[in-house]
């Protein structure tokens, strides 16, 4: 059996390659758009993903093992698993892109 998973004190907070790539292509989206704001993308992206990190399991399923954490200020989400001592994120999705794209990531 398992060990249960603990509310707070995980370790490790990894992105999958191709949610980096989703923040990247964002932010650079938002830089075009107005100074500064891709910056601004970017710590509300790492902002939201401490939040996750702090206490994971106050985080909706919204598939299967996957939570979402909203991003403030943008139309955006964090999707991530957990395993055991860490946290997964694998996509930084926009929440207007097409539900599930995101599944076949580990």
């Amino acid at each position: 059996m398992c060990a249960p998973l603990r509310s707070s004190g995980l370790k490790k907070l990894i992105f999958h390659p191709d949610a980096e790539a989703e923040t990247a292509k964002a932010a650079d989206f938002y830089n075009g758009q107005q100074k500064n704001l891709g910056k601004r993308f970017v710590s509300a992206v790492e902002e939201g993903a401490a939040r996750v990190r702090v206490d994971p399991l106050i985080y909706p399923i919204v598939e299967g093992d996957v939570r979402r954490c909203l991003i403030r200020t943008f139309p955006f989400s964090i999707l991530f698993r957990l395993k055991r001592n860490r946290v997964v994120i694998v996509a930084v999705m926009h929440l207007h892109r097409k539900p599930g794209y995101w599944k076949d990531r580990d």
